[in-house]
């Protein structure tokens, strides 16, 4: 069988994503993927494994009253197993919204997704939407 490759996994995980297919886009990760989510909001740091980040996605949901979306708005740049997308997200929820640009850098190794990096236009909005660390 041959190996998927980063481009094709990222861009498996970004159509089920923009889809809701969270089986399909729990799948593409490695079950001891590492995720960076960048500012100083509750949802905040570092998250390892499989379980951490499917309860970040679930309380991103969450907080967003089921808003939360996210679509690719360029093509993907490739450098050997890191794939650079740029993106476009917002949520609402009853008494704050946010809609901005971002850049999503996954890193790809033997067809799964190991490491994510994200990257937004307006921490400081972002940080307001989210809201403080529990």
């Amino acid at each position: 069988m041959t190996e998927l490759s980063p481009a094709t996994v990222a861009a498996t995980y970004f159509d089920a994503l923009e889809r809701g297919d969270i089986p399909t886009v729990m799948a593409q990760f490695d079950p001891d993927v590492v995720w960076h989510q960048p500012g100083s909001h509750r949802f905040s740091g570092l998250h390892s494994g499989i379980d951490s980040v499917g309860a970040l996605l679930g309380g991103m949901m969450e907080r967003s009253e089921g808003t939360f979306v996210l679509a690719v708005t360029g093509p993907a740049m490739s450098n050997g197993d890191m794939v650079a997308l740029p993106v476009r997200f917002s949520g609402r929820r009853s008494d704050r919204s946010m809609d901005m640009d971002g850049v999503d850098l996954l890193t790809v190794r033997d067809g799964k997704i190991v490491e994510v990096h994200l990257f937004s236009e307006d921490a400081a909005s972002e940080d307001a939407f989210w809201g403080q660390p529990a």
